[in-house]
């Protein structure tokens, strides 16, 4: 029923029950006769009693309300309204009407009033409540059964909402809860079960389906800590995120998702340091390349809501670059954006986008990343991540842009990869520039941003919904993580504090095993590992490590400001050294693959330029 036929319907009714409250509260004051001499006089008591309390109750807004979600407040609103009517209407009846009625029949009508309109919310929350559990009772054999973790008040919201909600695909069956004070208590009917220990024991003996972590204040490590327990269980996970949704009391159902690969990194959020990067990014015109890429893109929404002057999306692919730009100006409508298709290993085009646009700041993200195939493309390799680099670190030194930071890698470190061996170069090449420039130039070093294009994640899930295997290249792999919001936010703090000639290197946190975080996906999307998905091993891939590094030989590290940002120790390069080495690379692509890489190696002794072995056929480790 609609708001508009609703509320005249309620308002009757309790009209309605308001009057027959007064007539039941004088028979009860008087044994059965009426205090009152006239009965016209109580007619126009229990009228004007009537009118003056359903006007009290709209005025508190109590029509407004669901009362199926009824709580002690609705209650105390109802008290409030009552009582406000009951003086109103008392001093009515002693102006007014003649006799008055007394006061002890006043104080027994209003109790009365208090009980029917309370009782009449009370009774149609019990029937919706009856009604909600025969309909759970009928459909629950089709219905997953719930575990919460967390019997706060985001646990309950949760439950009461899932409890209520006849459509719901699940049902919370009971509570886990680390307050040992709420042990064996219920909430909502639902048990809580015990503590943590208690998780795999209770999805057993409960026949669990899914587990809902309700615990949106806790830090990530705790969090991490809980989905470890979890993931023992064949229960599917899903977790409520946001603690900023319950202190706005936005908590709801829709706002659970599965729980992912970054939930497991146990990091808690990167604190930025807003004014340090408000001082160089706000009302200045900056450029981001590769700005339709996963890492560009992201660097994009995060310098957004510091108000650049103006925005600069450049890349190569219209179609991406189309898609960030609808979304930007979606979500930052004042802001003044302008896309730029180019491709960075056009000098002249980006010597002509830095003479009309002049950036202040620039974030060069656009290179190729693909470690195989740029192993089969060197050349290609040293065109965009080599050359691409020089043309707009060049176009930044001439036309005195105040910071440049390029976006890097820890396959930089010590490469046994083309990819690497061309990302050193071009750290190597903005640092020997920024000793002959006024612009700060300075690199960001990080391991692999989980989602990022080409990553392992993506790769995964799609094996696992086709059905498996997920294919590990060695079961001794080992890498860094970071999801993309966290690496961006790094990258552009370390802006902030760039003197020049620095590489930053990121806190990655602890490494994880490769086949650790398959296994990992696979008992998050609900299967088995070895079981329900098998794992094959497929060999280590051309230009490949093990494990990679974060700092050269020569680099080493000290601290800065910010506990999650490091810095490696500054390499003294000589820019006309570094000069004679890009003319010779220059021209080493068009003498073929072999005489790319042998370059590469003079300019990085530390490049190990040897042919990887063959990939050695699938096998199953299940």
């Amino acid at each position: 029923m609609s708001y508009s036929r609703k509320v005249p319907l309620l308002v009757a009714i309790d009209f309605v029950l308001i009057v027959a409250g007064v007539y039941g509260a004088c028979l009860l004051n008087d044994n059965g006769t009426f205090s009152v001499r006239d009965a016209g006089q109580l007619f126009a008591y229990a009228l004007t009693t009537a009118a003056v309390t359903t006007l009290s109750l709209y005025a508190f807004k109590l029509y407004n309300r669901l009362w199926r979600y009824a709580s002690v407040g609705e209650m105390l609103a109802i008290l409030e309204a009552v009582l406000l009517s009951g003086v109103i209407c008392y001093a009515i009846s002693a102006l007014w009407l003649q006799p008055a009625v007394t006061l002890p029949l006043h104080l027994r009508a209003f109790e009365t009033i208090i009980v029917v309109i309370g009782g009449s919310r009370f009774v149609w929350r019990a029937y919706r409540h009856r009604r909600v559990g025969r309909v759970r009772r009928t459909a629950g054999g089709r219905k997953t059964k719930a575990l919460i973790i967390g019997a706060g008040d985001c646990g309950s919201i949760i439950a009461r909402e899932l409890l209520q909600d006849p459509s719901a695909s699940i049902v919370p069956v009971a509570f886990i809860d680390d307050d040992r004070r709420k042990f064996k208590l219920q909430v909502y009917g639902l048990p809580v079960y015990g503590g943590r220990e208690k998780i795999a024991e209770a999805v057993e003996s409960l026949d669990i389906g899914e587990i809902i972590i309700a615990m949106p204040s806790v830090s990530r490590k705790e969090i991490t800590a809980i989905i470890d327990i979890c993931k023992s269980t064949k229960a599917k996970l899903k977790l409520i995120p946001k603690l900023g949704d319950l202190i706005h009391g936005r908590v709801s159902v829709k706002e659970m998702r599965d729980v992912d690969v970054e939930d497991l990194l146990g990091r808690d959020p990167v604190k930025v340091d807003l004014k340090g990067i408000a001082d160089y990014v706000a009302s200045k015109v900056v450029l981001v390349t590769g700005a339709g890429g996963s890492i560009g893109s992201e660097l994009c929404r995060q310098i957004a809501p510091f108000k650049p002057a103006k925005l600069l999306l450049l890349g190569h692919g219209e179609n991406s670059i189309f898609a960030i730009e609808r979304e930007l100006r979606r979500s930052f409508p004042e802001l003044e954006l302008e896309t730029i298709i180019a491709d960075v290993q056009d000098r002249r085009r980006i010597f002509q986008v830095f003479h009309e646009l002049r950036p202040a700041v620039v974030f060069h993200a656009a290179a190729h990343k693909h470690v195989p195939l740029m192993e089969r493309n060197p050349q290609e390799a040293v065109k965009n991540n080599v050359f691409g680099t020089k043309n707009v670190a060049d176009a930044a030194n001439r036309y005195d842009t105040e910071r440049f930071v390029l976006i890097s890698t820890d396959k930089a470190v010590n490469p046994t990869s083309v990819m690497g061996a061309t990302k050193r170069v071009a750290e190597m090449y903005v640092q020997s520039l920024n000793a002959i420039s006024r612009t700060k130039f300075a690199a960001v070093r990080f391991g692999n941003v989980l989602g990022s294009r080409g990553s392992v994640v993506p790769s995964f899930k799609e094996q696992i919904a086709r059905g498996g295997p997920v294919t590990v290249t060695h079961p001794e792999m080992i890498r860094y993580f970071m999801t993309i919001p966290e690496a961006v936010q790094l990258v552009i703090q370390a802006g902030a504090l760039a003197k020049g000639g620095e590489v930053f290197i990121l806190d990655m946190g602890e490494p994880v095993k490769i086949v650790d975080l398959a296994k990992d996906l696979i008992r998050l999307s609900g299967f088995e590992p070895f079981v329900d998905i098998d794992i094959q091993y497929t060999g280590i891939r051309p230009g490949e490590k093990l494990y990679e590094e974060l700092l050269t030989n020569e680099e080493g590290i000290s601290a800065t400001k910010h506990d999650r940002i490091f810095i490696g120790r500054p390499a003294e390069l000589d820019w006309r050294d570094m000069e004679k080495h890009m003319m010779r690379l220059e021209t080493a692509p068009y003498d073929g693959a072999m005489a790319v890489r042998e370059m590469l190696q003079r300019i990085v002794p530390t490049f190990k330029n040897e042919a990887a072995a063959p990939p050695s056929k699938e096998r199953s480790v299940g």
